[in-house]
């Protein structure tokens, strides 16, 4: 079991990005077409944070054409370049499924005055 730890320590990143419920971020992901990259970036609300150390999700959800869109990110995966906080957002709940169920200005998560 040490074993496990010590390489999933290992491949852990340094600068793990610092997310919480709630807040609007920008996730800069590095997509693959061909041979080549580029950066795709997915802005949206944090609705859940799962897990721990090695394999710590958090799923970003936005609107899109009227369409929600929901994706789920690693926070050490390679594939993320960076992550961008847009605005804090003042939230009493570990995860926000009700926002999937709302529509317009009922879905707008309130800001956190620092």
């Amino acid at each position: 079991m040490d074993a496990l730890k010590l390489i999933s320590q290992s491949s852990m990143k340094e600068n793990a990005p610092v997310v919480n419920i709630g807040d609007t971020v920008k996730v800069h992901v590095r997509i693959k077409e061909g041979d080549k990259y580029r950066i795709q970036i997915f802005e949206g609300t944090v609705i859940a944070k799962k897990h721990g150390g090695i394999n710590e999700t958090f799923t970003v959800r936005r609107l899109s054409h009227g369409c929600g869109v929901e994706r789920v990110f690693p926070v050490h995966s390679p594939i993320i370049e960076k992550v961008e906080l847009v605005r804090s957002g003042k939230v009493r709940r570990s995860k926000l499924y009700y926002i999937r169920g709302r529509v317009g200005k009922a879905a707008k998560v309130k800001e956190q005055i620092k």
